[in-house]
């Protein structure tokens, strides 16, 4: 008798996207362990298995751009339209493609993140598709107008298939969906302990005087790394590869760290040991630390409208401080120096999001 088998698809834009299916899949592992997954993206294999510490199957494919990017701050608009058109002229190929291998596999269930195409997938293999996400591509696009106005009208037409939204907080309406349903936050757990983070990175700073550089998957160019030196009371730590070697910089992803985990930790591991997290607007980010309660200072973003909903729910739901690009690439830092601003209202968002979406799949399956 074959598995029952969920197939994963998430969209081509970035680790966010990544981070949070993964911290889903994971769940759903724990909770259906005969349950076979196949994962199509084109996010590295060592993304997932930091989230997904079971087997799965990945399908490198890509069903949508997102927006194309140098890094996490700078779009290229035509490169981005450029694709989208390419994808949408050559969406039946790709449909026929797919809907034949989700046959040949038994799939049981499509769960998204959140690429359009896949609600035209579903629905030609005959296999109800659910979809996760704070916002939809046509909430980024439709801004942009001109020849984006068609592609968020097709965008239109494929949610509006979709069997199922689970939308996450931090969320712009996503008025295209017939069925939707909110859930809390999503993200992934600590897998050490602080003592053993601080240990193995012999970090003696205080909580308030310990800081994490942390940008997505694309990163940022030229991080101005120089102003850390006037910061010789506080520890920074960052996963940029490329980050200089600085007496109070801890480079998680430097070869003295390699052999120190058996899986190298990933942000929200050490998110706990952090006064404040510096980011730009982005979701799982966000999201993870609004979890953990730790507080974010966020770069603004201008042009992506999803970063507008994103730092308007930080400031109401978590400790924040929004600078401008300026402050960050041009200034001296001393944002730093300055008391993080409390959040805007009293109430706080649920933070089952993981759980929730996770529990609805395997209930699926009974």
């Amino acid at each position: 008798m074959s598995r029952p088998t969920l197939y994963i698809a998430i969209t081509n834009h970035g680790f966010g996207h990544a981070v949070r299916v993964s911290s889903v899949a994971a769940k759903i592992q724990e909770l259906h362990p005969e349950l076979l997954l196949i994962i199509a993206t084109t996010a590295p294999r060592w993304l997932l298995e930091s989230y997904i510490t079971g087997d799965f199957i990945l399908r490198p494919r890509a069903f949508d751009v997102g927006v194309v990017q140098s890094d996490s701050l700078n779009m290229d608009l035509d490169a981005t339209l450029e694709k989208l058109q390419e994808i949408r002229k050559k969406q039946n190929s790709l449909i026929a493609s797919e809907v034949n291998f989700i046959k040949q596999n038994r799939v049981g269930l499509i769960l998204a993140d959140i690429p359009p195409v896949m609600t035209k997938i579903a629905k030609a293999a005959g296999v109800p598709c659910w979809m996760m996400s704070n916002f939809g591509w046509d909430f980024i696009y439709r801004d942009w107008g001109g020849e984006f106005d068609d592609i968020v009208d097709w965008i239109g037409e494929c949610f509006g298939m979709c069997d199922r939204l689970f939308r996450l907080p931090l969320h712009e309406k996503m008025s295209f969906f017939p069925h939707i349903e909110d859930v809390g936050l999503t993200g992934g757990n600590p897998r050490y302990s602080n003592d053993k983070i601080r240990d193995l990175f012999r970090i003696d700073t205080p909580l308030e005087n310990t800081v994490l550089l942390t940008f997505g998957g694309l990163g940022l160019e030229d991080i101005p790394y120089h102003n850390l030196h006037k910061f010789s009371d506080r520890q920074f730590i960052t996963f940029d590869a490329a980050a200089p070697d600085l007496p109070n910089l801890i480079r998680v992803k430097s070869q003295e760290f390699a052999n120190s985990f058996p899986i190298l930790p990933r942000p929200v591991d050490v998110m706990p040991v952090c006064g404040r997290v510096i980011s730009k607007p982005g979701y799982s980010t966000f999201s993870e630390a609004l979890r953990l309660s730790i507080p974010v200072v966020s770069i603004m973003r201008e042009g992506f409208a999803e970063a507008q909903v994103l730092l308007e729910g930080m400031q109401n739901y978590g400790s924040h401080q929004i600078i401008t690009a300026a402050e960050f690439f041009e200034g001296d830092w001393e944002f730093l120096r300055k008391p993080m601003q409390p959040p805007r209202l009293s109430e706080k968002l649920a933070k089952n999001g993981t759980e929730a979406i996770a529990q609805a799949v395997v209930d699926y399956f009974k």
